[in-house]
């Protein structure tokens, strides 16, 4: 494809770095992101990716928008609650740049559908809140082979990292490396019940979407092998080396888990 004038002055700042330039952009516009979440972490993953010019967008969420989400939710406004969160973020993403394609999915993702979804796009965002569906998410692109760049965030704090764990040859890790399985509901405070700093999502949501943009154009160095934590209250990150996990149950050298599971909560103390 050819960048036209319009888009030579709408991704100008993009086009004069040395890293990105004509063919970087022209890279960005015919990318396909599927983004799992239209809340606190979508909200900015989705606007910043919109405003880069990546192509097309794949929104997942079967939410609708409540007052108490605006707090940190940005994508969303306060004429569009009780409006889907997938109609609403597509609403918005076209006024900041009507050349991106939105695609809504307003459902549930299922092991029915996760591998049809996610086999669509070169790269997969994890906006989610809840350790289903990041089980899920991590397993499917997996087998599907399709970068993951995942998040969390609670009270003051974020983490994020990429996984890409099905690359031969490369000592990557998967989500289950660093989390074998999940932990037992009463062990894990819930956002509603243990809050979110709203400026945090703004954090840890915008650095997902630098990933992104540096994994679809191949620049730096990843996050894939890293974690990267971020403290609010003390302004500061830290990054921790992680490593493949010779015994994962899906990555490691005698794989227990061959397709798509629900993946149960822990019952160990």
């Amino acid at each position: 494809m050819t960048i036209d004038d319009a888009q030579l002055e709408r991704y100008a700042r993009h086009i004069v770095l040395d890293e990105v330039g004509e063919e970087g952009q022209e890279r960005l516009l015919q990318s396909r992101v599927l983004v799992v979440g239209a809340g606190g972490l979508g909200s900015p993953v989705l606007m910043y990716l919109a405003a880069a010019g990546v192509g097309t967008l794949g929104v997942v969420d079967f939410d609708v928008v409540d007052l108490s989400n605006l707090q940190r939710q940005i994508v969303h406004g306060t004429e569009n609650v009780g409006e889907a969160k997938v109609a609403s973020a597509m609403e918005r993403l076209e006024d900041i740049n009507p050349e991106v394609t939105v695609v809504s999915y307003r459902e549930r993702l299922t092991t029915e559908n996760a591998l049809a979804l996610i086999g669509a796009y070169d790269l997969v965002v994890d906006g989610s809140d809840n350790f289903t569906t990041r089980y899920l998410l991590n397993d499917a692109c997996y087998f599907a082979h399709r970068p993951l760049v995942s998040g969390a965030l609670l009270r003051f704090e974020g983490q994020l990292s990429t996984f890409r764990a099905w690359e031969e040859g490369e000592n990557r890790p998967c989500y289950r490396c660093l989390f074998p399985s999940p932990p037992r509901p009463d062990l894990v405070a819930r956002c509603d019940q243990a809050g979110i700093f709203g400026a945090v999502a703004g954090v840890v949501g915008t650095l997902q979407a630098t990933e992104v943009l540096k994994e679809l154009l191949g620049l730096g160095d990843g996050l894939s092998g890293r974690l990267m934590l971020y403290d609010g209250l003390g302004a500061g990150f830290r990054s921790l080396t992680v490593k493949r996990d010779p015994g994962c149950a899906l990555c490691g050298d005698a794989p227990t888990i061959t397709g798509l599971v629900v993946q149960e909560a822990s019952v160990a103390d």
